[in-house]
Protein backbone atom coordinates (compact mmCIF):
# COMPACT_ATOMS: atom_id res chain seq x y z
CA UNK A 1 0.00 0.00 0.00
CA UNK A 2 1.67 3.18 -0.74
CA UNK A 3 0.77 6.69 0.53
CA UNK A 4 -2.09 7.35 -2.34
CA UNK A 5 -3.48 4.32 -1.52
CA UNK A 6 -3.10 5.22 2.09
CA UNK A 7 -4.86 8.59 1.87
CA UNK A 8 -7.47 6.91 -0.54
CA UNK A 9 -8.40 4.46 2.03
CA UNK A 10 -8.33 6.49 4.61
CA UNK A 11 -10.63 9.11 2.93
CA UNK A 12 -13.09 5.98 2.19
CA UNK A 13 -12.88 4.68 6.01
CA UNK A 14 -13.10 8.63 7.60
CA UNK A 15 -9.58 7.61 9.22
CA UNK A 16 -7.59 10.15 8.02
CA UNK A 17 -5.77 11.99 10.62
CA UNK A 18 -7.52 15.21 11.56
CA UNK A 19 -6.27 18.35 10.13
CA UNK A 20 -7.89 20.49 12.55
CA UNK A 21 -6.83 20.21 15.98
CA UNK A 22 -6.70 22.68 18.39
CA UNK A 23 -10.24 23.45 17.01
CA UNK A 24 -11.81 21.71 19.73
CA UNK A 25 -11.68 17.86 20.68
CA UNK A 26 -10.22 15.96 17.63
CA UNK A 27 -10.10 11.92 17.32
CA UNK A 28 -6.14 10.80 16.34
CA UNK A 29 -5.47 7.80 14.67
CA UNK A 30 -2.85 5.26 16.23
CA UNK A 31 -1.51 2.82 13.76
CA UNK A 32 0.72 -0.35 14.32
CA UNK A 33 1.67 -3.45 12.48
CA UNK A 34 1.03 -5.67 15.17
CA UNK A 35 -1.57 -8.14 15.42
CA UNK A 36 -4.26 -8.04 17.96
CA UNK A 37 -2.31 -10.84 19.85
CA UNK A 38 0.83 -9.02 20.25
CA UNK A 39 2.16 -7.74 23.70
CA UNK A 40 2.77 -4.59 21.70
CA UNK A 41 -0.94 -4.10 20.62
CA UNK A 42 -2.12 -4.54 24.63
CA UNK A 43 0.37 -1.94 25.12
CA UNK A 44 -1.33 0.21 22.73
CA UNK A 45 -4.50 -0.35 24.22
CA UNK A 46 -3.11 0.72 27.85
CA UNK A 47 -1.78 3.55 26.74
CA UNK A 48 -4.99 4.97 24.66
CA UNK A 49 -7.64 3.74 27.84
CA UNK A 50 -5.59 6.01 29.78
CA UNK A 51 -5.32 8.86 27.31
CA UNK A 52 -9.09 8.98 26.50
CA UNK A 53 -10.41 9.04 30.58
CA UNK A 54 -7.93 11.58 31.10
CA UNK A 55 -7.39 14.23 28.33
CA UNK A 56 -9.51 17.23 28.08
CA UNK A 57 -9.53 16.97 23.95
CA UNK A 58 -8.35 14.48 22.60
CA UNK A 59 -9.15 10.95 21.61
CA UNK A 60 -7.26 8.42 20.36
CA UNK A 61 -8.49 5.00 17.89
CA UNK A 62 -6.00 1.89 17.74
CA UNK A 63 -5.76 0.40 14.37
CA UNK A 64 -3.35 -2.22 14.30
CA UNK A 65 -2.57 -5.38 12.47
CA UNK A 66 -1.69 -3.12 9.95
CA UNK A 67 -5.50 -1.51 9.16
CA UNK A 68 -3.25 1.86 8.05
CA UNK A 69 -1.28 0.03 5.90
CA UNK A 70 3.06 -1.48 6.03
CA UNK A 71 5.83 -0.50 7.93
CA UNK A 72 6.44 2.20 5.32
CA UNK A 73 3.12 3.51 4.84
CA UNK A 74 3.22 4.55 8.64
CA UNK A 75 6.17 6.04 8.78
CA UNK A 76 5.71 8.44 5.68
CA UNK A 77 2.27 8.59 7.03
CA UNK A 78 3.49 9.81 10.06
CA UNK A 79 5.56 12.78 9.27
CA UNK A 80 2.67 13.59 6.41
CA UNK A 81 -0.41 13.70 8.69
CA UNK A 82 -1.81 10.72 7.18
CA UNK A 83 -1.37 8.95 10.89
CA UNK A 84 -1.26 10.56 14.30
CA UNK A 85 0.71 8.29 15.92
CA UNK A 86 2.70 4.82 15.44
CA UNK A 87 4.43 2.04 16.53
CA UNK A 88 7.72 1.50 14.56
CA UNK A 89 11.06 -0.03 14.66
CA UNK A 90 13.70 3.24 14.54
CA UNK A 91 15.74 1.95 11.37
CA UNK A 92 12.45 2.47 9.64
CA UNK A 93 12.80 5.84 9.55
CA UNK A 94 16.85 5.37 7.82
CA UNK A 95 15.99 6.44 4.09
CA UNK A 96 15.06 10.16 6.13
CA UNK A 97 17.70 10.43 9.35
CA UNK A 98 20.21 8.48 8.34
CA UNK A 99 21.36 7.72 11.92
CA UNK A 100 17.92 6.33 13.19
CA UNK A 101 18.63 3.05 12.00
CA UNK A 102 21.96 2.69 13.91
CA UNK A 103 19.98 2.00 17.73
CA UNK A 104 18.93 -1.24 16.12
CA UNK A 105 22.68 -1.95 14.96
CA UNK A 106 23.74 -5.93 16.16
CA UNK A 107 25.30 -6.05 19.65
CA UNK A 108 25.35 -2.04 20.02
CA UNK A 109 23.23 -2.56 23.59
CA UNK A 110 25.31 -4.10 26.40
CA UNK A 111 21.83 -5.21 28.23
CA UNK A 112 18.43 -4.38 28.26
CA UNK A 113 18.83 -1.81 31.04
CA UNK A 114 21.29 -0.24 28.70
CA UNK A 115 19.47 0.35 26.12
CA UNK A 116 16.10 1.35 28.44
CA UNK A 117 18.23 4.06 30.35
CA UNK A 118 19.87 5.23 27.25
CA UNK A 119 16.91 5.57 24.59
CA UNK A 120 14.66 6.92 26.82
CA UNK A 121 17.33 9.72 28.78
CA UNK A 122 19.47 12.32 26.82
CA UNK A 123 20.35 10.39 23.87
CA UNK A 124 16.55 11.01 23.09
CA UNK A 125 16.86 14.45 23.40
CA UNK A 126 19.42 13.85 20.65
CA UNK A 127 17.11 11.61 18.67
CA UNK A 128 14.60 13.96 18.68
CA UNK A 129 16.82 17.17 17.39
CA UNK A 130 16.73 14.99 14.11
CA UNK A 131 13.48 13.63 13.89
CA UNK A 132 12.21 17.66 14.50
CA UNK A 133 13.58 18.18 11.02
CA UNK A 134 10.74 15.58 9.46
CA UNK A 135 8.13 17.23 11.98
CA UNK A 136 8.09 13.70 13.77
CA UNK A 137 8.22 13.31 17.80
CA UNK A 138 9.78 10.34 19.50
CA UNK A 139 7.32 10.00 23.04
CA UNK A 140 9.13 7.04 24.02
CA UNK A 141 11.05 3.78 23.38
CA UNK A 142 10.19 0.23 24.88
CA UNK A 143 11.66 -2.94 24.73
CA UNK A 144 11.06 -5.10 21.82
CA UNK A 145 12.54 -8.02 22.62
CA UNK A 146 15.81 -9.64 22.02
CA UNK A 147 15.94 -11.06 18.27
CA UNK A 148 16.56 -14.10 18.11
CA UNK A 149 16.81 -16.03 14.62
CA UNK A 150 14.51 -18.88 13.06
CA UNK A 151 14.63 -21.03 10.68
CA UNK A 152 13.64 -24.22 8.80
CA UNK A 153 16.90 -26.30 9.54
CA UNK A 154 19.04 -26.11 12.29
CA UNK A 155 22.38 -23.45 12.85
CA UNK A 156 25.27 -23.92 14.85
CA UNK A 157 27.85 -21.94 13.50
CA UNK A 158 28.35 -19.53 10.92
CA UNK A 159 28.94 -21.81 7.50
CA UNK A 160 25.29 -22.76 8.64
CA UNK A 161 23.80 -19.40 7.74
CA UNK A 162 25.29 -19.24 4.08
CA UNK A 163 22.92 -18.57 1.42
CA UNK A 164 19.81 -19.36 3.48
CA UNK A 165 17.11 -16.70 2.44
CA UNK A 166 16.27 -14.96 5.73
CA UNK A 167 13.16 -12.31 6.05
CA UNK A 168 14.60 -8.85 7.68
CA UNK A 169 12.44 -5.44 8.30
CA UNK A 170 12.76 -3.15 5.32
CA UNK A 171 15.88 -1.64 6.92
CA UNK A 172 19.39 -1.39 6.06
CA UNK A 173 20.86 -2.12 8.75
CA UNK A 174 19.34 -5.62 8.76
CA UNK A 175 20.11 -5.92 5.36
CA UNK A 176 23.77 -5.49 6.24
CA UNK A 177 23.71 -7.36 9.16
CA UNK A 178 22.49 -10.48 6.72
CA UNK A 179 24.87 -10.34 4.60
CA UNK A 180 27.52 -10.18 7.22
CA UNK A 181 26.07 -14.00 7.26
CA UNK A 182 26.79 -14.54 3.83
CA UNK A 183 23.12 -15.11 3.60
CA UNK A 184 20.22 -13.13 1.16
CA UNK A 185 18.44 -10.56 2.95
CA UNK A 186 15.11 -10.33 2.11
CA UNK A 187 12.71 -7.72 3.08
CA UNK A 188 9.07 -7.83 3.47
CA UNK A 189 6.32 -6.98 6.06
CA UNK A 190 5.66 -8.62 9.34
CA UNK A 191 2.00 -9.57 7.91
CA UNK A 192 3.37 -11.33 4.79
CA UNK A 193 5.84 -13.56 6.28
CA UNK A 194 3.60 -16.26 7.70
CA UNK A 195 2.86 -17.09 4.24
CA UNK A 196 6.47 -16.51 3.14
CA UNK A 197 8.39 -19.42 5.59
CA UNK A 198 5.22 -21.87 4.69
CA UNK A 199 5.66 -21.68 1.00
CA UNK A 200 9.49 -21.48 1.60
CA UNK A 201 10.20 -18.30 0.38
CA UNK A 202 12.33 -17.42 2.95
CA UNK A 203 14.31 -19.89 4.79
CA UNK A 204 14.62 -18.37 7.78
CA UNK A 205 13.19 -14.79 10.14
CA UNK A 206 14.74 -12.84 12.90
CA UNK A 207 12.47 -11.40 15.56
CA UNK A 208 11.71 -11.61 19.20
CA UNK A 209 10.26 -14.74 20.90
CA UNK A 210 7.36 -13.19 21.21
CA UNK A 211 6.99 -11.63 18.11
CA UNK A 212 7.68 -15.22 17.13
CA UNK A 213 4.86 -16.88 19.40
CA UNK A 214 1.76 -13.90 18.68
CA UNK A 215 2.49 -14.38 14.86
CA UNK A 216 2.70 -18.35 15.57
CA UNK A 217 5.24 -18.74 12.99
CA UNK A 218 5.94 -21.97 15.09
CA UNK A 219 3.66 -23.71 12.84
CA UNK A 220 5.95 -23.31 10.13
CA UNK A 221 9.89 -23.19 11.38
CA UNK A 222 10.55 -25.28 14.21
CA UNK A 223 14.75 -24.31 14.85
CA UNK A 224 15.03 -21.44 17.22
CA UNK A 225 18.98 -20.63 17.21
CA UNK A 226 19.51 -18.29 20.29
CA UNK A 227 22.03 -15.46 18.32
CA UNK A 228 20.63 -12.48 20.57
CA UNK A 229 21.76 -10.26 18.34
CA UNK A 230 19.72 -7.30 18.65
CA UNK A 231 18.06 -6.15 22.17
CA UNK A 232 15.68 -4.32 20.24
CA UNK A 233 14.48 -0.78 20.93
CA UNK A 234 10.63 0.06 19.57
CA UNK A 235 9.33 3.62 19.99
CA UNK A 236 6.06 5.70 19.56
CA UNK A 237 6.28 8.50 17.63
CA UNK A 238 3.68 11.62 16.96
CA UNK A 239 3.49 13.95 14.23
CA UNK A 240 4.81 16.90 15.37
CA UNK A 241 2.07 19.34 14.38
CA UNK A 242 -0.33 17.07 16.26
CA UNK A 243 1.56 17.42 19.20
CA UNK A 244 2.40 21.04 19.26
CA UNK A 245 -1.53 22.10 18.66
CA UNK A 246 -2.20 19.74 21.74
CA UNK A 247 -2.91 21.68 25.53
CA UNK A 248 -0.04 21.37 27.94
CA UNK A 249 -2.97 19.39 29.75
CA UNK A 250 -3.16 16.93 27.23
CA UNK A 251 0.63 16.84 26.32
CA UNK A 252 1.13 15.66 29.92
CA UNK A 253 -1.77 13.32 29.46
CA UNK A 254 -0.47 11.26 26.67
CA UNK A 255 3.06 11.64 27.87
CA UNK A 256 2.22 10.01 30.70
CA UNK A 257 -0.20 7.36 29.54
CA UNK A 258 2.51 6.39 27.01
CA UNK A 259 5.62 5.95 29.72
CA UNK A 260 2.66 3.81 31.95
CA UNK A 261 1.98 1.58 29.21
CA UNK A 262 5.73 1.29 28.35
CA UNK A 263 6.59 -0.07 31.60
CA UNK A 264 3.89 -2.24 31.72
CA UNK A 265 4.97 -3.59 28.45
CA UNK A 266 9.06 -4.03 28.92
CA UNK A 267 7.79 -6.00 32.14
CA UNK A 268 5.37 -8.26 30.14
CA UNK A 269 8.23 -8.77 27.46
CA UNK A 270 11.00 -9.52 29.65
CA UNK A 271 8.98 -12.65 32.11
CA UNK A 272 7.36 -13.84 28.40
CA UNK A 273 10.72 -14.42 26.65
CA UNK A 274 12.45 -16.48 29.87
CA UNK A 275 8.80 -18.36 29.92
CA UNK A 276 8.45 -18.95 25.92
CA UNK A 277 12.15 -20.20 25.69
CA UNK A 278 10.18 -23.36 27.83
CA UNK A 279 7.00 -23.71 26.49
CA UNK A 280 7.96 -23.70 22.87
CA UNK A 281 10.01 -26.53 23.67
CA UNK A 282 6.92 -28.35 25.56
CA UNK A 283 4.12 -26.91 23.84
CA UNK A 284 5.04 -26.16 20.26
CA UNK A 285 8.10 -28.81 19.10
CA UNK A 286 10.55 -26.43 18.85
CA UNK A 287 14.18 -26.88 19.22
CA UNK A 288 16.51 -24.54 20.93
CA UNK A 289 20.14 -24.01 19.32
CA UNK A 290 22.88 -21.98 20.81
CA UNK A 291 24.95 -21.52 18.37
CA UNK A 292 29.03 -20.55 18.87
CA UNK A 293 30.80 -17.28 18.61
CA UNK A 294 31.33 -17.43 15.08
CA UNK A 295 27.91 -15.73 14.02
CA UNK A 296 28.76 -12.74 16.75
CA UNK A 297 32.29 -12.53 15.54
CA UNK A 298 31.35 -12.37 11.73
CA UNK A 299 28.72 -9.57 12.77
CA UNK A 300 30.57 -6.68 14.66
CA UNK A 301 33.26 -6.01 12.45
CA UNK A 302 31.36 -5.46 9.54
CA UNK A 303 28.14 -2.97 11.17
CA UNK A 304 30.20 -1.32 13.73
CA UNK A 305 31.65 1.40 11.61
CA UNK A 306 28.25 1.96 10.12
CA UNK A 307 27.29 3.17 13.90
CA UNK A 308 28.63 6.90 14.27
CA UNK A 309 27.46 7.16 17.50
CA UNK A 310 28.59 3.55 18.71
CA UNK A 311 31.17 5.07 21.33
CA UNK A 312 28.61 7.30 22.80
CA UNK A 313 26.35 5.00 23.12
CA UNK A 314 29.08 2.60 24.97
CA UNK A 315 29.61 5.90 27.23
CA UNK A 316 25.63 5.41 28.58
CA UNK A 317 26.21 1.74 29.89
CA UNK A 318 29.07 3.26 32.38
Amino acid sequence: MNMKKLAAAGLAMGILASTSIGAGAVDLKWGSVHPDTAVTTQMMMKAIEEINANADDVTVNAFPNGTLGGSQDLVEGVQEGLVDIITEGPSQFAQWIPKSGQVEAPYLWQSVDHMLKTMNGEYRDTQNEMFDAINVRILGTFYYGTRQLTANKEVHTLADLEGMKIRVPQADMYVKMVESWNAAATPMNLNELYMALQTGTVDAQENPLTTFESNKFYEVVKNIILTDHIICPNQIYINGDVWNAMSEHDQEVVQTAIDNAIAWNNEQVLQAEEDLKKSLVDDYGCTLITPDETIREATIPYVQPLVEDWDLIQSYAE
